[in-house]
C-alpha cells in the first residue's frame, strides 16, 4: 500500500493592466471558463486560486457570474482563494507604504465581492527578499508560496522539500511553500501518469509528504497548443480522474488545509531570489549567454546534481538597469508615490486621494516593467498602460495642490542617476529633461490623455537573438513549454535584427557625414562625428511670470572641431507646444556640417490609416509605419485618430526630414516578433555658417488633442 502524500495545486490567473480586452477574453474562454467547467464536476478536488486584481475586476465586469461560481465554491471549501497586491506588482520594487497598502487593499475586495478572507498571497513573479517577510505578515498574511529554487538557493536538499517552512523578520513570522519545478514542467505538459507516479515516488520515499505546484493558469489553454492539449485530448480530466483514483493515498488539499493537517518542516531564511529562469533572464545579456553556455556544459558532468543548487542567476532589480526604460517607469512611479505620501500626510482628505492610489497601484503592475519569455516591456500597449495610471495620478496630485494654469519648473535627481534632471510641467505637458545625458527630453506627458510620448524603447541585443539567427524549429506533436519553443511569427526575422547605440529620445544631436542615407540612419549604421547626444550639457533653470526655460550649452567637437550647441526649451502656462531653439556656434568658415536633431514618438502604432504623416500644407503622406525622405521642408505633424491626437513639429528654415519606424524583434510566449515601437523624426541639415560662425534654428513642437483641435476648429468658424 502506498504511503499517505498531500498535494497542493495552486493556480495563478494573471492579466496585465493595460492588456487588450480581446486578450482578456480569449484567455477566459480558452483557459479560465473551461478549468472551472472541468473542475466542478470533481467533486473530491480541492485547489487553490489566485486571481490578480486587475483581472478579476474585469471578471466581475464583463463575466459576473463566473465571479459568483467563484464564490459558491468557497463555499462549499472547494477553491480557497489567495490574496496578494491588488494589481501584482513585484514587491521588492515598492516602498513599504505601497506594499502593505495594496495587499490590504485586494484583500478588503475580495471579503466583501467573494466572502473570502485571504490568509495566503501569491508572490507576483515569485520575486523574493527576507526584507518582504515582515511587511507580508503586517498586511495580515500567514503563507505565501515560493518556488523549490528558493529553498536549494538556501542550500536545502531536495529531500528536504517535501512540506513548508517558517522564515522570520523581526519577530514577524510567514509560512512559506516551495513549489515544485518538476511539478510545473510534467502539469500539463506530460501524461498525467507521470505526475501521480512522481507523487507516488515521493510518498514511499518520505510518507506525509506535502508537494506543491504553483504556477500559471494560462498553462491550461491559453500557452500555445495546450487549449486543445489539455481540454480537446482530455488531459485535464486525465488528470483530475487519476488524482480521484488515488485519493485514497494521494490527497489534494488547499494551502490553509496544509497548515492545519501538516507541521511545518523547519525554519529557513531564503536568500534575494526568484524562480530559476526569472535569475537568468535579469542577467546582462553577455553574462546571460555566458550562463547558457556555461549550464549546458557542466550538465553533462556527473556533478551537476550537486553543483545546480548553487548555480545560479541574477537579481530582479537589476531588470532596472538592464533597462533603462524600466527605470524611468519605475522613477515616475516613486516619484508618484512620495507626492501622493506627502499629500497624505499633509492631511489631505482620504476620500480625494482614494482614486489617485488607485492609479498609483494600477501603475505598478509588474508585467511591463521586466522581460523574458513573455514580452514584457517590449510590448507598447502595456508601457502606456504604466504611463496612464502615473500621469493620471500626477495630474490628480496637482489639480488638489491648486496648481492651475502655470508653469512648475523643478529641478532633482528624478531617475536616480546621481545627476539632476528638470521637470517642466503646466496644465496642458509635463516635460522631462536630462542636461547631464545630452540635454535630452526622456519623458513628454499629454496631459489630457495621459499619454507619454516618449515610452519609447531602445533597439538592442538579447541572448536569444542567437536562436533568431538560427531559425524557427519544429516542435513535432508534442506540447511544449514556451521555454522551449522557437517559433516566428513573421518571417526573416533575423533581417530586422538592428541595435541602437543610443536611447530613443528627443532632442539628441547628431552630426553625420554629408551623403548619410535614411538606410544607414534607420539601421543605427551611421557614423556619429560629434560628441554631443551623451554627454552633459551646463544648465540654467530661467523662470517667468508665465514660462518657463531650460537653457543648455555644451562646449564639445564635431570632427575634432571644437563646437558650442546651446538649446533652450521654453514652456508657457496654458500652452499646448515647447519652443526650442538650437544655437550652433564656433563652426568653421567653408566647412559644410551635416547636423541633425533626433526625436522620437511612442504610442503612435503602424499598419493603419488613421495614424498617418502629414506634410507643412497638411497633405497626407501614408501610415506611419512607412520611411520618409523629404526635402526643403519646414515641417511634420503625425496624427493618431484612435489616441486622439496631433503631433506637429514646424520649423522656421528650410529643412530635410528623415522619418522612419523603430521596430525591435522580442521574444513573447507565442514566439518571435517584430513589434512597432515608435517613429523616430529627424530633421537634418548642411550647416553652413554665418560670418561669426553662428547658425540658428527655431522649433515648435505641438501635442494637440481631438477636443482641443475639434474646439479651436469650431472657434474659428463662429469668427469666420
Amino acid at each position: 500500500m502506498t504511503s499517505q502524500a498531500f498535494l497542493c495545486l495552486v493556480l495563478h490567473n494573471h492579466q496585465p493592466i493595460g492588456n487588450f480586452d480581446w486578450v482578456f477574453e480569449q484567455a477566459f474562454q480558452d483557459s479560465y471558463l473551461p478549468f472551472l467547467d472541468v473542475f466542478e464536476s470533481y467533486d473530491p478536488l480541492q485547489i487553490s486560486l489566485h486571481t490578480s486584481g486587475p483581472l478579476m475586476l474585469w471578471l466581475a465586469e464583463r463575466h459576473p457570474e463566473y465571479v459568483d461560481r467563484l464564490r459558491m465554491l468557497v463555499e462549499l471549501g472547494r477553491i480557497e482563494i489567495i490574496g496578494g497586491p491588488q494589481y501584482e506588482p513585484i514587491l521588492t520594487m515598492l516602498p513599504r507604504r505601497d506594499r502593505i497598502g495594496q495587499i490590504q487593499a485586494y484583500s478588503a475586495w475580495l471579503q466583501r465581492n467573494l466572502g473570502a478572507a485571504p490568509k495566503g498571497m501569491w508572490t507576483p513573479e515569485r520575486v523574493w527578499e527576507s526584507a518582504l517577510t515582515g511587511d507580508v505578515v503586517d498586511a495580515g498574511i500567514q503563507y505565501t508560496v515560493l518556488d523549490d529554487f528558493h529553498f536549494r538557493a538556501a542550500g536545502l536538499r531536495e529531500d528536504q522539500l517535501h512540506g513548508y517552512f517558517l522564515t522570520e523578520d523581526d519577530g514577524r513570522v510567514l509560512r512559506v511553500f516551495p513549489g515544485s519545478e518538476r511539478l510545473r514542467y510534467t502539469i500539463p505538459f506530460r501524461p498525467a501518469a507521470e505526475t501521480i507516479e512522481y507523487c507516488r515516488e515521493v510518498a514511499q520515499r518520505w510518507p506525509g509528504a506535502l508537494l506543491t505546484f504553483g504556477d500559471d493558469g494560462e498553462k491550461f489553454g491559453t500557452w500555445p497548443d495546450t487549449k486543445v492539449h489539455v481540454y480537446e485530448r482530455g488531459w485535464l480530466r486525465s488528470f483530475f480522474e487519476a488524482l480521484v483514483e488515488n485519493s485514497d493515498w494521494l490527497h489534494t488539499v488547499t494551502l490553509s488545509e496544509a497548515t492545519r493537517r501538516t507541521a511545518p518542516i523547519g525554519r529557513v531564511y531564503l536568500p534575494d531570489c526568484s524562480y530559476r529562469e526569472m535569475t537568468e533572464w535579469s542577467l546582462p545579456v553577455e553574462a546571460q549567454e555566458v550562463f547558457d553556455d556555461v549550464v549546458h556544459e557542466f550538465e553533462k558532468s556527473p556533478r551537476w546534481a550537486d553543483l545546480k543548487s548553487f548555480v545560479r542567476g541574477g537579481y530582479w532589480r537589476n531588470f532596472k538597469a538592464k533597462y533603462d526604460e524600466t527605470n524611468e517607469m519605475y522613477a515616475r512611479m516613486m516619484s508618484v508615490s512620495r507626492r501622493l505620501a506627502e499629500a497624505e500626510s499633509d492631511g489631505a482628505d482620504p476620500a480625494e486621494l482614494a482614486p489617485i492610489r488607485d492609479h498609483l497601484y494600477r501603475g505598478q503592475c509588474n508585467c511591463p516593467y521586466w522581460h523574458g519569455a513573455f514580452g514584457g516591456v517590449y510590448l507598447p500597449h502595456l508601457r502606456n498602460a504604466i504611463y496612464y495610471h502615473l500621469i493620471e495620478a500626477d495630474t490628480m496630485l496637482d489639480q488638489l495642490a491648486g496648481y492651475g494654469e502655470h508653469v512648475q519648473a523643478t529641478a532633482d535627481d528624478f531617475n536616480f542617476d546621481g545627476l539632476q534632471e528638470i521637470r517642466l510641467s503646466n496644465d496642458k505637458l509635463c516635460a522631462w529633461i536630462a542636461p547631464g545625458c545630452g540635454g535630452r527630453i526622456y519623458e513628454l506627458d499629454i496631459r489630457e490623455i495621459s499619454h507619454n510620448l516618449l515610452a519609447t524603447l531602445q533597439r538592442r541585443p538579447e541572448s536569444y537573438h542567437r536562436k533568431v539567427l538560427q531559425g524557427p524549429s519544429d516542435s513535432g506533436d508534442d506540447v511544449a513549454s514556451i521555454h522551449d519553443r522557437v517559433v516566428f511569427k513573421q518571417a526573416d526575422l533575423d533581417q530586422r535584427l538592428h541595435y541602437d547605440r543610443f536611447a530613443r529620445k528627443s532632442l539628441m544631436d547628431h552630426f553625420f557625414d554629408e551623403e548619410t542615407t535614411l538606410e544607414a540612419v534607420s539601421k543605427s549604421e551611421a557614423m556619429e562625428r560629434g560628441d554631443f547626444v551623451e554627454l552633459p550639457f551646463e544648465t540654467k533653470l530661467r523662470r517667468g511670470a508665465d514660462r518657463a526655460q531650460v537653457h543648455m550649452r555644451r562646449d564639445g567637437n564635431a570632427w575634432g572641431i571644437p563646437i558650442t550647441i546651446t538649446k533652450a526649451i521654453t514652456m508657457v502656462a496654458g500652452s499646448d507646444r515647447l519652443s526650442i531653439t538650437y544655437l550652433l556656434e564656433n563652426l568653421p568658415p567653408g566647412r559644410p556640417l551635416h547636423f541633425a536633431i533626433e526625436m522620437n514618438f511612442a504610442g503612435l502604432p503602424a499598419g493603419a490609416d488613421d495614424r498617418y504623416f502629414s506634410d507643412h500644407a497638411g497633405n497626407r503622406l501614408g501610415q506611419l509605419g512607412q520611411s520618409l525622405d523629404l526635402k526643403d521642408t519646414q515641417g511634420l505633424s503625425l496624427s493618431d485618430r484612435w489616441l486622439g491626437i496631433d503631433v506637429a513639429l514646424e520649423i522656421d528654415r528650410s529643412s530635410g526630414i528623415w522619418a522612419f519606424p523603430v521596430e525591435t524583434v522580442s521574444q513573447s510566449e507565442g514566439g518571435f516578433e517584430l513589434v512597432h515601437q515608435s517613429v523616430c523624426v529627424m530633421p537634418h541639415w548642411i550647416v553652413n555658417g554665418d560670418a561669426d560662425g553662428r547658425w540658428v534654428v527655431q522649433m515648435e513642437l505641438a501635442a494637440v488633442c481631438a477636443e482641443t483641435l475639434e474646439t479651436v476648429n469650431q472657434e474659428q468658424a463662429i469668427q469666420l
